[in-house]
């Protein structure tokens, strides 16, 4: 299931972007398969100030997101490093690299043609993720947004059908479901089957569609 033909004119593909395998699964989905030529790239990561695991999501040393050719994304994380504020770039001695840069980078290394963006934003308030999400597909005008998915076993059962509701009192895996429920742009929930065992996509209207890598 590809999220729209080579045709079309060119869109806003925003990704949820975390230091997960989940969220690695989704940008390697997205870059095979989610993007085409000129369209244009968001990597978003919400970032709660109030979470032990944000000083953990800022900095993520030598993360694996690209989808194929690694060792030419290998080559080229010294580039990277240098971009990000200088730092020895040769072997594991240098410096960290932000995984959102790395993931941007990566993005450049397998789909030069399409223009690659950034965005990280902090909760505000009460407001959870999911809503937050929403709301920048909202002001970035989105037109595809995708997330990675880690379905647990009653939510893959059962799904999540609250629409127009909050995420609060729902499980963490539940919101991926929410946002495929309610965005207002077309959500592709992904989840990687193994090495080579493809992608499991889920949108509204297409349910545990199965598509090869």
């Amino acid at each position: 299931m590809e999220v729209g033909p080579p045709t079309t004119a060119p869109r806003k593909v925003m990704v949820v972007a975390d230091p997960t395998s989940e969220s690695a699964a989704a940008l390697q989905y997205t870059l095979s398969h989610g993007v085409v030529e000129h369209d244009e790239l968001i990597l978003l990561h919400i970032e709660n100030p109030n979470s032990w695991r944000t000083t953990l999501a800022t900095l993520f040393k030598r993360p694996s997101f690209v989808a194929s050719g690694n060792s030419q994304s290998g080559s080229s994380r010294g580039a990277s490093v240098d971009r990000n504020g200088g730092g020895d770039s040769g072997g594991d001695g240098g410096s960290e690299v932000d995984f959102l840069d790395e993931m941007k980078h990566a993005c450049e290394v397998v789909q030069p043609n399409i223009r690659v963006r950034t965005a990280r934003i902090e909760l505000e308030g009460n407001k959870d993720k999911a809503s937050a999400i929403l709301s920048q597909c909202t002001s970035h005008e989105i037109d595809v947004l995708i997330v990675g998915q880690r379905r647990s076993f009653s939510t893959a059962i059962l799904g999540c059908r609250r629409r127009g509701g909050s995420l609060r009192g729902t499980r963490l895996t539940d919101m991926a479901e929410y946002l495929i429920e309610n965005s207002k742009c077309t959500c592709v929930g992904v989840q990687k089957k193994g090495q080579n065992g493809g992608y499991l996509l889920n949108t509204k209207t297409y349910r545990n569609f199965w598509l090869l890598a």
